[in-house]
């Protein structure tokens, strides 16, 4: 059934969620987890200065694939669960290296089915954007990212070693 206390939407990031921002990087620190889909945030130390990126990487002027991240917010009480990076397109670096989309869970929040819906909402966001297909990317042994995939309609295309997620790295085709 439908559970309206774990309803995630996506919201577009803005100064309201500053502190919380800086919370859910340092939960990844503290459980010296990877962090995927967060569109560096990790790597700025400057709130503003990673939102002045984002708009600049919506639109990029130097001829890179636009991208847009989004902070999966809960309802219920505006917490922050996850992030999701979405490419518009590919280019040969996206397709052998990220894919179409790149997103987390906050450790805190792991294994409670959010990771399903997360990518959901993103492939509901691809599809407003006009992507009819999209290639996703997670490491061999990372089984429940590949089960989450495969929930969402992946099929497996193929095995390549990446930079990004290193030897083994499967590629998923959805079609959405």
């Amino acid at each position: 059934g439908f559970d309206f206390m774990n309803k995630l939407k996506l919201v577009i990031p803005n100064n309201s969620y500053k502190f919380q921002a800086q919370e859910y990087i340092e939960e990844f620190k503290r459980y010296n987890s990877n962090i995927n889909g967060s569109g560096n945030l990790e790597k700025y130390k400057d709130y503003d200065m990673w939102l002045d990126f984002l708009n600049e990487m919506k639109n990029p002027k130097n001829g890179n694939i636009p991208r847009s991240t989004f902070f999966v917010v809960r309802e219920c009480d505006n917490k922050i669960i996850g992030m999701i990076n979405i490419r518009h397109g590919l280019d040969n670096f996206l397709l052998n290296e990220y894919g179409n989309i790149g997103y987390s869970v906050r450790p805190t929040e792991r294994n409670k089915g959010y990771a399903n819906k997360i990518l959901h909402l993103g492939l509901n966001e691809c599809k407003k954007i006009g992507l009819n297909k999209v290639l996703l990317v997670c490491a061999k042994n990372n089984i429940a990212s590949e089960k989450v995939i495969r929930h969402n309609g992946g099929i497996y295309w193929n095995k390549i070693d990446t930079k990004c997620e290193g030897k083994d790295t499967q590629r998923y085709w959805i079609y959405i």
